[in-house]
Order: structure tokens, then C-alpha cells, then sequence
């Protein structure tokens, strides 16, 4: 009885702050309808008409952020007045960025719409809160579009991949997706990169097992569970925007990034301006994580974080 109500009780420690989140976001999607229908709104989810319920729903957000994880944001300077794509680490849960979004709003009335992948849109009775947050799909024509209407857009390259089998050495897993980087190009926009600190403290993945990865790569659907929920500290970075430059060369590239070794095994393939803005925005991240991180991540050094006001 002992052994079983502790195990019970690990299991509820572990999955429970998930599971709560999942609650309050399907919440925030019941609110949003009753709004709707109350006002009978018929507006357009991106119009400025769902401002005022955006901001209740930022506030409630910015204060479970505050309370939970002690939530910090730093360089919203870098951020261009125009259009730009934020390119970011997806944690085992991107509910760092779901703050990122709330403060955002707050502090500068900016929505940011988010590139999400197919599987978010298949979820059922969230297609009026993925709207009305600006949750698009991550089609070229889309994201040009929002590009060209003004909007900040983001987007994680390793997304659920990401999520699923990076771990607390915070590895990158782009792959080869170098998409985001031709939009960047042809909308002629910025690059901003963007990490959450301790992301991988707060919600962890299981280790990868072959099944599972082959489960994913099969299916493409996140079938492993998150556990965790840890009030580590969170602190997001908004690192200094890579500038639009349609001749860059690979001298110039080597000069601004950091970590020259990502680019010196490919320099010599790489020819393509999205190539060479892609392998940049790279660097740019992992200079992020580099300059913010303790690697391996540290739960109890995250967790005591909460308390350095030296930080701050």
C-alpha cells in the first residue's frame, strides 16, 4: 500500500502541472466563446475587435508566469517596429513562449503570430483560440503574407522533433529546414533569435527510445508525454536581430557568427544567401544557450535561480 501511494503520488507530481496547463488553455478557449457569443462577434480573429479579451487572457498568463516560474524578459529592444521572424529552442512544452507572447502584448500591444505544426490544427475545440492568438500554419504563402501585413512572426526549425528528443544539452535539431530563412529572404526581414533559460528544467521528455523516434517519424505525432512542471526560474532572451542582406558572403558570415565550427564542415557546399542566413540564425541561437545556459541543465541549480537577485 506504502510503495503504491507513493508511486501514485510521483506519477500525480510529475504530470499534474502538464495536465493543468492543458486544462487552462481549453479554459481559455470555453471563455473566448462565451465572449464571442455574448458579443456576437463575427470580426476576423487577428482584428483589433478581440483586443480587449487578448489582454485578460496576457494578464492571466503573465501571472501564472510571474508566480510559477518567476518569469523574466530581456532584450524586447531588439525587437524591429516592423515585420521580422523570431526564430526560437522549443522546450518539451513551449509554455516559455506562450509567456513570451502574454509580455509581449502587455508591454507593447504587439501580436506576434506563431507557426505551429499540422498536428496543432487537428486538436479538437481550439480553432477559435489558435485564431484569435494568431496561430498560423507554417505554409511559405502564410508566412509571406504575415510578413508583408506587418506582423512579427516565429517559428522553432526543430519544433516537435525538438520537443520530443533534445534533452538538457539543449541540441539543436533543425535538420535540414532551412525554410524559414527563404521567407526571411524574400520578404526582406530580419532574423531575430530568441531563448528561454532553464526551459528544459521545467518540463522534460522521457530519453529517447528507438520506438518512440520511429513512432514519430511514422505518424508525426508527439505520442511521448512531458512530465515535470517545476517552478525553475524562467528568463527569456531576444537576441540582436540578424539583418536582412541579400549579398552576404561567407567572410562576412564567419565575422558575425559565434559558433564558427556549426558553418567550417559546410562552408564549401554553402553557395545560397538562405543557406548562409540559415547556418547564422543557427549560431545565433546556440550563442543563446552558450552565453545563458548551464549545460547539462540542472533542476536544482535552475530552481535556486529563482532566488539570485544578482541576476536581475
Amino acid at each position: 500500500v506504502i510503495i503504491g501511494s507513493l508511486t501514485i503520488s510521483a506519477i500525480l507530481v510529475f504530470f499534474i502541472v502538464p495536465l493543468t496547463i492543458v486544462f487552462f488553455i481549453y479554459l481559455t478557449n470555453i471563455l473566448l466563446l462565451i465572449y464571442q457569443r455574448n458579443n456576437e462577434l463575427e470580426a476576423d480573429p487577428l482584428s483589433d475587435v478581440w483586443n480587449r479579451v487578448r489582454k485578460t487572457i496576457a494578464t492571466f498568463w503573465d501571472i501564472y508566469a510571474r508566480i510559477w516560474h518567476g518569469y523574466e524578459l530581456h532584450g524586447v529592444e531588439n525587437l524591429p517596429e516592423g515585420p521580422g521572424i523570431l526564430v526560437y529552442y522549443h522546450g518539451a512544452i513551449p509554455i516559455d513562449y506562450l509567456y513570451f507572447l502574454s509580455r509581449l502584448f502587455l508591454w507593447k500591444k504587439r501580436l506576434c503570430l506563431s507557426v505551429a505544426d499540422h498536428f496543432v490544427f487537428r486538436l479538437p475545440g481550439l480553432k477559435l483560440l489558435l485564431g484569435v492568438t494568431g496561430v498560423i500554419p507554417g505554409t511559405r504563402q502564410e508566412c509571406l503574407a504575415a510578413l508583408r501585413s506587418g506582423y512579427l512572426v516565429s517559428i522553432s526549425p526543430g519544433g516537435v522533433r525538438e520537443a520530443l528528443f533534445s534533452d538538457e544539452s539543449y541540441q539543436l535539431m533543425w535538420g535540414n529546414r532551412k525554410g524559414f530563412a527563404q521567407v526571411a529572404l524574400e520578404a526582406k526581414v530580419p532574423i531575430i533569435p530568441m531563448y528561454t533559460q532553464n526551459v528544459r528544467e521545467g518540463y522534460r521528455m522521457f530519453k529517447e527510445r528507438r520506438f518512440f523516434r520511429q513512432l514519430y517519424e511514422s505518424t508525426r505525432l508527439p505520442f511521448t508525454p512531458p512530465y515535470g512542471g517545476l517552478p525553475v526560474k524562467f528568463r527569456t532572451y531576444i537576441g540582436k536581430p540578424i539583418p536582412y542582406d541579400p549579398n552576404i558572403t561567407t567572410e562576412e558570415l564567419v565575422e558575425k557568427v559565434i559558433s564558427d565550427y556549426t558553418v567550417l564542415s559546410c562552408i564549401k557546399q554553402v553557395h545560397k544567401g538562405k543557406f548562409l542566413f540559415s547556418f547564422q540564425t543557427k549560431t545565433a541561437v546556440q550563442a543563446l544557450i552558450s552565453k545563458h545556459q548551464t549545460i547539462p541543465g540542472n533542476i536544482w541549480k535552475a530552481l535556486l535561480e529563482r532566488f539570485d537577485k544578482r541576476r536581475k
